[in-house]
């Protein structure tokens, strides 16, 4: 299993933990935490070469 792949699990976990908690506040903790596990997991497969470091839209256009 890939590291990038435990990241989005543990986003899975804590976006699981937020439909079943009590509060707002603990709602908000663990959505916050799986967008951190997200964004975590997504540098992660940039940093092993599988997605590239600029968007493809966002690349310059050579073309002149």
């Amino acid at each position: 299993m890939k590291q990038s792949d435990i990241f989005r699990d543990n986003a899975d976990n804590c976006l699981q933990l937020a439909e079943r908690a009590d509060g707002q506040p603990a709602h908000k903790r663990y959505s916050r935490m799986a967008d951190a596990w997200t964004a975590l997991a997504n540098e992660q497969d940039w940093l092993d070469g599988e997605i590239s470091p600029v968007p493809a839209h966002a690349a310059p256009n050579r073309n002149g």
